[in-house]
């Protein structure tokens, strides 16, 4: 097999077989393939796309070219959850505590956030002592006792698709269907889920700016899924204003506490995480009845359950649960700005994109992975949009550790 051969036969719009795609993949991976050949076979599929075949074929070679993860040991179904990011996503923070004291266990290993703001995994360490990479074996006796365990990434799950997503970043060909949705089901099948739940987002603030889009990705998944024997669900969230009220790490750490707590339930956060749980635990066999699993949810947040699964895996996992307990203690940042309105109307739009950009610059997010982040720095929303506002009204809160200049283009106001 040749890969010159192979790149011929794409760039002339031929479908490939799964031979010739685990050639290239694996070829890649080791390094016998030079970097400037696979990005003429990338820039081919990105041209002329690949078949719900191909696709899966690539997600496969990709999942199987490093650590497949056993959880079989954990007994029952195995549901893992994706989202394809957003502004104040914090949704796998308030959710999985929540589905795993319904008894659904949660085996999680999730992202660093690069650009906008931090991913689960640096929000998680604005929880001092939080310890986010343990080893395998640690992180199957946490689900088997407390039925919960949220950790990094592991360095060699999926390699192909870290060195595949490089090298598409590096020539423009991000915005490819079949390679976002082969990207992501890779992650999935490597972390050893039978089952997979998708929230695939939409707008100002996400990857796909379209509805139309989204759904186009999310069926492609679903394709994959079921090609790849793995159930596969998925729901769509409008990202154009931020989730829920806070853009920070502990700022967002803080909302998922008092969501947690039944103390703050912001509305449109909340029907995420039902809608997504609720399907959750029905892919794992603990309810078929949507509306049902729902109120099983609320009911959990009511009588502190929910809470008490959250402090317990972050006390098994070395994070001091006394700044749970007292969020009073999280590090304040040096300057708290509001941004008061000078007219009076409804707020037509707290543009995502906008506020994303923002909170990275105040330091809450990476541009290069290498970047550290502050923990302290972000906005909590005072308003949500369609909500009335008075002239000299609280927009929105800043929360800086450098001097404080808020922009204009934060919110629209009609």
């Amino acid at each position: 097999m040749n890969i010159l051969e192979i790149i011929e036969k794409k760039t002339k719009g031929y479908e490939l077989t799964k031979e010739e795609i685990e050639y290239f993949v694996n070829g890649y991976t080791t390094g016998e393939i030079a970097d400037y050949q696979a990005a003429a076979l990338v820039m081919a599929i990105f041209i002329k796309g690949m078949s719900d075949q191909e696709t899966t074929d690539l997600t496969l070679s990709m999942a199987n070219s490093g650590d497949i993860l056993d959880l079989s040991t954990l007994g029952g179904i195995i549901v893992d959850k994706h989202s394809t990011g957003g502004v104040g996503d914090k949704v796998s923070l308030v959710l999985l505590p929540i589905i795993s004291s319904l008894g659904v266990k949660v085996a999680k290993m999730s992202g660093r956030g690069l650009g906008f703001t931090g991913g689960t995994i640096d929000k998680l360490e604005a929880i001092p002592g939080y310890r986010t990479e343990i080893t395998e074996g640690e992180f199957i006796d946490n689900v088997k006792e407390i039925g919960i365990s949220i950790i990094s990434q592991t360095k060699n799950l999926a390699p192909a698709d870290k060195k595949i997503y490089a090298l598409r970043d590096s020539i423009s060909c991000v915005e490819s269907i079949p390679l976002i949705a082969s990207s992501i089901m890779s992650k999935k099948i490597a972390s050893g889920a039978q089952k997979i739940m998708l929230e695939v987002t939409y707008g100002k603030g996400a990857f796909m700016k379209t509805i139309e889009d989204a759904k186009k990705l999310a069926e492609q998944m679903v394709r994959i899924g079921k090609l790849a024997n793995r159930e596969t669900n998925y729901i769509l969230t409008n990202m154009n204003e931020p989730l829920g009220y806070s853009v920070g790490n502990s700022l967002e750490i803080i909302e998922t506490i008092q969501f947690l707590k039944g103390e703050v339930l912001p509305e449109d956060l909340k029907k995420v995480v039902l809608e997504l749980g609720a399907n959750m635990i029905k892919l794992a066999g603990f309810g078929d009845n949507i509306e049902e699993n729902k109120t099983k949810m609320l009911e959990n947040i009511k009588n502190g359950k929910a809470y008490q699964k959250f402090l317990q895996m972050v006390q098994r996992q070395g994070g001091d649960v006394t700044y749970i307990e007292n969020i009073e203690k999280f590090g304040k940042a040096k300057y708290v700005e509001p941004m008061l309105s000078k007219v009076s109307g409804i707020i037509k739009e707290l543009p995502a994109n906008a506020i994303a950009k923002y909170v990275c610059d105040l330091g809450a997010g990476r541009v290069k992975k290498e970047d550290k982040i502050d923990m302290q720095v972000g906005i909590v929303l005072n308003k949500k949009v369609g909500d009335k506002i008075e002239e000299g009204e609280k927009i929105l809160t800043v929360y800086s550790n450098k001097p404080v200049e808020i922009p204009t283009d934060l919110v629209v106001i009609e």
